[in-house]
């Protein structure tokens, strides 16, 4: 049968909000939680556009009873007079039409972080109701709007001498997988915005439970209280946090640097108040004027003699918390998500102030840049021991092949988006799951013990342990500045070890080695946690198995049969086939995929957690311990 033609009747237009409904992920990123939190900040952004400006003191955040978001400020209201243009109020304007708001070349704002000005719009959008009051002029104004779509006129509801914006949203059921708004997500990054706009008072009310939680963050030094929250857990080099401020072509840089005495690097950059995962010109020139300077700093004064080689900038940097804030009039960012800055201006304005600014600190604490350049120093030699051993971890041709670990249980398949590698705890485990695995696709590496601690070790010791090695060696993609993600063996990386207190040992040790030496991995979603089953129930030849107690209490307390209990300890205790169904079988086992929705959380627990300083440890186990549900002695 012939088709129909093809014609002009069969091309869709969507218009206003219609289309952000349809295509939601196009705005917001996805329909999970991510996206779900996204909506809370896009309205934070706005008030703190106002902050920026100079014109609010105050946002308060509550997750209500019923499980909507207020987000009140002090600034000045959204105006509702009529656009001279649109014919309709303001508000609606911009409650209703994307890229529609005072950052666009107009007198409202001459910095922003919400650039596109799809923001407000597209919450409302996504919202089953949302009601927007505003004070100013004297009055308050009320408007309430449904998916998108106003559902009244804008009337007065009162009178108030103060001004502000308060917007109460419900998202949408019918656009979101779950509506469940964790606290801690919003808590992290009302604190950063914090930590980035000085004496500004950002809180956070909870309304949830019987008990309200309430905290509020007010930072009155700014990013020094930022890089001081950071090195929390760690001992510090220079008490005193390099810090300096200043402006140059309409563009304010903020910069403040503390080291401590770990070996990884912690430095976030920030445009806008919009964190800039990706880095950009604004990172680039930072990173540039430090290494310039330290080095010309260590010349000037015969720390390095003239015919030395330069230190590199990953000498300089290690043990470095540094965070570097831009205002920029016009950023130029890559996408929506904002997650790189492209103004090429920036570069040399940021290369210059970082110059001048650091300069000036080494020159009048010659005691403190004497122990950074120590540090340094060490780092260099460190770095060049562990050059040498990473000749070792390289990625072989396939004329080395032999090179891989003997230990290794390699796939015959070579395509590394179809291969996944198994990492097992002991040599019985792995033997289970060499001989229960699909051989097509799926490699096993047993690990012998727990591996090295890399929290408290440089690069060159790390790469001294054998059994780091041959993970490095297995996976192809080399470590340090030899690590490239193309070179990977495998895009699917399972860690499966033992469900007891030693299995998550040695978990959180692989966790933190992924984290300082391959965290490309976890961002690319390479890394995966198998979830081995904790029961096997028996009757017969019939078994079930269970990955929780709540499930397994839930199915004893609805059959009368009689069933025999297995709690598994050890993958050792499961023969081949079971270890292959319950664990392996992409068809029916069940992960945990790692992800790190907070960097600077992240960095928080594992130095707490794997770092020197023992008092940090004891905080988070006392504060943690009633939630600990099994606990093998």
């Amino acid at each position: 049968m012939l088709e129909r033609e093809y014609n002009a009747s069969d091309i869709q237009v969507l218009e206003g909000l219609e289309a952000v409904r349809k295509r939601p992920g196009m705005y917001i990123g996805s329909t999970g939680p991510k996206g779900l939190h996204h909506l809370v900040f896009e309205i934070v952004d706005n008030s703190i556009d106002e902050a920026v400006a100079g014109f609010c003191k105050k946002i308060e955040v509550t997750i209500n009873q019923d499980n909507s978001i207020t987000v009140c400020d002090d600034g000045r209201g959204i105006p509702v007079d009529i656009h001279p243009a649109m014919g309709i109020p303001a508000l609606q304007v911009i409650l209703t039409t994307l890229h529609s708001g005072g950052k666009f070349g107009g007198s409202g704002y001459n910095i922003s972080g919400g650039l596109h000005g799809v923001g407000l719009s597209v919450v409302n959008a996504l919202s089953r109701r949302m009601e927007v009051r505003v004070k100013r002029d004297g009055h308050i104004y009320q408007q309430d709007y449904e998916r998108g779509n106003p559902v009244n006129e804008i009337r007065i509801i009162g009178e108030s001498k103060e001004t502000g914006t308060s917007i109460c949203f419900f998202a949408d059921d019918e656009i979101f997988e779950e509506i469940n708004f964790e606290r801690e997500i919003l808590l992290q990054r009302l604190r950063e915005l914090s930590f980035l706009n000085r004496n500004l008072k950002i809180s956070l009310r909870d309304e949830r439970e019987e008990e309200v939680f309430y905290q509020e963050f007010h930072y009155s030094h700014g990013l020094k209280d930022f890089v001081a929250y950071i090195n929390k857990n760690k001992e510090v080099i220079n008490d005193n946090p390099i810090y300096f401020e200043n402006k140059k072509d309409d563009v304010i840089v903020q910069v403040a640097i503390q080291y401590n005495n770990s070996y990884s690097e912690n430095l976030y950059s920030f445009a806008n108040n919009i964190r800039t995962q990706e880095g950009g010109t604004h990172e680039i020139g930072f990173k540039n004027a430090l290494t310039r300077v330290i080095n010309d700093y260590a010349k000037k004064n015969n720390i390095l003699k003239e015919n030395d080689n330069n230190l590199s900038g990953e000498d300089i940097r290690e043990g470095i918390a540094a965070i570097i804030s831009v205002l920029v009039k016009d950023p130029q960012f890559e996408g929506q998500t904002k997650t790189k800055l492209g103004n090429t201006y920036i570069r040399g304005i940021v290369e210059s102030i970082v110059f001048e600014h650091v300069e000036d600190y080494l020159n009048e604490n010659p005691a403190a840049a004497r122990k950074l350049l120590d540090k340094a120093i060490s780092a260099r030699r460190a770095r060049e021991a562990a050059k040498k051993a990473r000749e070792l971890t390289r990625r072989k041709n396939a004329l080395e092949s032999t090179a891989l670990p003997g230990k290794l249980a390699d796939c015959s398949n070579k395509n590394p988006a179809e291969s996944e590698l198994f990492i097992v705890e002991g040599d019985s485990a792995g033997g289970s799951a060499k001989q229960g695995r699909d051989r097509t696709y799926q490699a096993i590496l047993p690990l012998r013990g727990k591996i090295l601690n890399v929290e408290k070790a440089r690069l060159d010791r790390v790469l001294s342990s054998e059994e780091i090695r041959n993970l490095i060696t297995a996976m192809g993609t080399g470590i340090g500045e030899d690590f490239d993600i193309k070179k990977a063996r495998y895009h699917k990386l399972f860690i499966m070890t033992d469900a007891d207190v030693d299995g998550s040992h040695i978990r959180v040790l692989l966790l933190t080695f992924f984290y300082r030496y391959m965290k490309e991995l976890i961002e690319e979603g390479y890394l995966y946690i198998a979830q081995p089953p904790l029961y096997g129930l028996k009757r017969g030849k019939e078994i079930k198995y269970f990955y929780n107690d709540a499930d397994l209490n839930a199915f004893l307390s609805q059959t009368e049969q009689k069933w025999s209990i297995q709690r598994y300890k050890g993958l050792g205790e499961m023969d081949p086939e079971q270890l292959w169904t319950t664990t392996m079988d992409a068809e029916s086992r069940t992960v945990l995929k790692v992800t790190i929705e907070d960097a600077i959380k992240a960095n928080d627990i594992f130095s707490a957690l794997m770092g020197d300083n023992v008092q940090p440890r004891r905080e988070f186990i006392e504060s943690n311990a009633r939630y600990v549900a099994n606990l093998d002695i």
